[in-house]
């Protein structure tokens, strides 16, 4: 029986630019580590945050990792209980799952140290009750793909429906974040509440020739869909220089250029040959801007949340 457990979950790009708040893939070339010691004491606690941690709550309640792993807890009526220790990789406010990242390996380690682990649909529930803490309501387009891995597509909320896509084999996502904070309910404050006829069909067509392009691997498809005409022209003023970033890794030979979850990240979609041209553009249009940046190139392979050390 294990007693002591530590997993890893990956970044995410949530929205990828035409799926708002149903679609998100993993970036797995960065990401959270959470070790899960199993007590005695029949309670949820946080002994340690570590790495780019922030201000952090140290309160199981108020931190997504905690609060997950609270859920499972009660849910499950244990009459044991779980010390928590979260190493955090991904910076915080920057639209790459973070707070979703750490809810998911929370979850996972909690799993391994279960007599009778549950399924991942029940995981996934469970993190859902994490990321409430950080944005005030439940949204899983970073939880699904973290947890599942790959491009994962979601459906409802209360009894989500979890589909993984196929990716090109040939294609890479960089992601590159500039040093700014730009918080998720910030982002959320400046989208309206309508849309027009005429872009709910477009951005439709859009994510159903995204979609199709990917199952078919027909790379003009998805270059051609990867046009966010709805949360895109709302939040792109949020974040200094995007439209220079944007132009600047088209021109390298991306097939996409949007911004990642709520943002300040910027992704882009590229074939493996393109990447790193197109990860310098990036980085110099926000050197430019008079930001400083992260990046990281990586490739789109279904690797989820996962235990690594037990």
């Amino acid at each position: 029986m294990l007693t002591d457990v530590t997993a890893f979950a990956p970044a995410t790009v949530a929205n990828v630019g035409i799926g708002f708040d149903i679609l998100g893939h993993t970036v797995d070339a960065v990401g959270d580590r959470v070790r899960l010691r199993r007590i005695d004491e029949p309670v949820v606690r946080i002994r340690s945050i570590t790495g780019i941690a922030g201000e952090l709550p140290i309160e199981a309640m108020s931190n997504t990792a905690g609060r997950a792993v609270q859920a499972l807890h009660a849910a499950l009526r244990l009459d044991y209980g779980f010390e928590i220790d979260i190493d955090k990789g991904i910076p915080l406010a920057s639209g790459m799952g973070g707070s979703a990242a750490s809810a998911v390996a929370a979850v996972v380690a909690a799993n391994a140290l279960l007599e009778e682990p549950v399924p991942r649909l029940q995981l996934l529930k469970f993190a859902m009750e994490g990321e409430i803490v950080a944005s005030g309501s439940a949204h899983i387009d970073n939880i699904a793909p973290c947890l599942i891995g790959g491009l994962v597509l979601t459906v409802g909320i209360d009894h989500p429906r979890v589909k993984q896509i196929p990716v090109p084999p040939s294609l890479r996502c960089v992601l590159v974040h500039p040093h700014m904070f730009l918080g998720t309910r910030e982002a959320r404050a400046v989208l309206k509440t309508d849309v027009t006829r005429s872009d709910f069909v477009w951005q439709s067509a859009n994510l159903a020739g995204f979609i199709s392009g990917c199952y078919s691997n027909d790379l003009d498809m998805i270059r051609d869909s990867f046009n966010d005409v709805i949360i895109e022209p709302q939040r792109h003023s949020l974040i200094p220089g995007f439209k220079d970033v944007q132009r600047g890794a088209m021109s390298a030979g991306a097939l996409g250029c949007s911004i990642s979850g709520a943002g300040p990240t910027i992704f882009a979609w590229a074939e493996i040959q393109h990447a790193e041209a197109v990860r310098g553009a990036m980085v110099a249009a926000f050197t430019l801007h008079g930001l400083q940046s992260d990046c990281w190139v990586s490739s789109l392979e279904a690797y989820g949340a996962r235990v690594v050390k037990a």
